[in-house]
């Protein structure tokens, strides 16, 4: 049986709710919230991220960003420099303090997951999250509305 889309909108809420709660568990320990570890997982390529890009990989507004890298900048973890191809641009990177805390964090993390890292290497599992969200990614870049001959009107949302 085909599910709804709120039945998987649900679903997927849930487990994201209930696994950010399981990592804020460990990451409580050493004082770092899931935004700030997940922006150092992001630098911890090594390639350097523009605050756009970081903004939006991290899922937090600008401003939230920028406050949080400016943080992570007084605790010796992230530094900015200008970007060579664009001096337009910052590129937010790790420092070595930065990148052993997020090497501490990952291992952290993944240790208390236990059996749980046996179901995040399922490809079963991934892969097709990863298609739901290339999917509704490509919907997203493009949307347009489409509106019927009923009258549409806001649900739950002020105008």
């Amino acid at each position: 049986m085909a599910r709804q889309p709120q039945e998987l909108l649900y679903l997927l809420t849930r487990a994201e709710r209930l696994a950010v709660r399981q990592v804020q568990s460990v990451l409580d320990e050493f004082d770092c919230s899931v935004e700030a570890w997940r922006v150092l997982d992001l630098l911890s390529d090594g390639q350097g991220h523009n605050m756009t890009a970081l903004a939006d990989r991290a899922f937090l507004p600008a401003p939230s960003l920028t406050k949080l890298v400016d943080q992570l900048v007084d605790q010796n973890l992230v530094f900015r420099r200008v970007d060579p191809a664009d001096r337009r641009r910052i590129l937010a990177h790790l420092t070595p303090r930065g990148k052993q805390r997020w090497q501490l964090l990952v291992r952290e993390v993944r240790s208390d997951w236990g059996d749980l890292q046996q179901l995040l290497a399922d490809e079963e599992l991934a892969g097709p999250l990863a298609r739901l969200a290339e999917a509704l990614e490509s919907r997203d870049t493009g949307l347009t509305r489409v509106t019927t001959h009923r009258t549409e009107s806001a649900v739950g949302r002020g105008r």
